[in-house]
């Protein structure tokens, strides 16, 4: 058992049956109350972000988790099929549970695999990916002047902005979490 004293971003608990993440919590007092403890946590079976409070103090059984390194493959209609680089197992995983992340993915990524009670549940990326840009419009000599941007298509089909210097075919770094340029590659 764990209390809301033992929380820490990315633990995973269970809360009234359902399997869930802690993505941010904060530990907050009024004068003449009780603590509450309020998160935002993730439900690892359906994906939905919800934010609850809790009395300081609640106790949660605690899951156990495992992560085991998994190589993207390729998409099937509206899966992803995933390689488990031990067993070189073949699993599926749906894109909607992916959300936003499966726009960066690109054939033979590694990525970690969440196994929750020996299921998968989710799928983690790195915090950054190298990818070539596909079209952009061209740079005009000259405009450096403050930090401009403009649209870039890149290999996966996202399109990003970027700074003006980047041109066609370039390999740039992009935050998995944000969907932002960080630096070329």
């Amino acid at each position: 058992m764990i209390s809301t004293t033992d929380f820490r971003e990315g633990l995973v608990y269970e809360d009234d049956g359902h399997i869930v993440e802690l993505l941010k919590y904060q530990h907050h007092r009024m004068s003449q109350s009780k603590a509450v403890v309020r998160v935002k946590i993730r439900n690892l079976e359906t994906g939905a972000v919800l934010e609850r409070s809790y009395p300081s103090g609640e106790k949660f059984r605690d899951i156990e988790v495992r992560k085991r390194e998994k190589t993207y493959l390729y998409s099937e209609g509206d899966m992803s099929v995933f390689m488990d680089d031990e067993t070189y197992e073949q699993v599926s995983f749906p894109k909607e549970k992916l959300g936003d992340q499966s726009k960066f993915l690109t054939e033979n990524m590694h990525v970690l695999g969440v196994y929750v009670d020996d299921k998968l549940t989710n799928v983690e990326l790195p915090a950054s990916v190298e990818l070539t840009v596909t079209s952009t419009v061209p740079g005009v000599k000259g405009d450096s002047v403050a930090n401009m941007v403009k649209p870039a298509t890149l290999e996966t089909g996202i399109e990003i902005n970027v700074p003006l210097f980047i041109k066609e075919g370039e390999k740039i770094k992009v935050d998995t979490r944000t969907g932002e340029y960080l630096e070329r590659a």
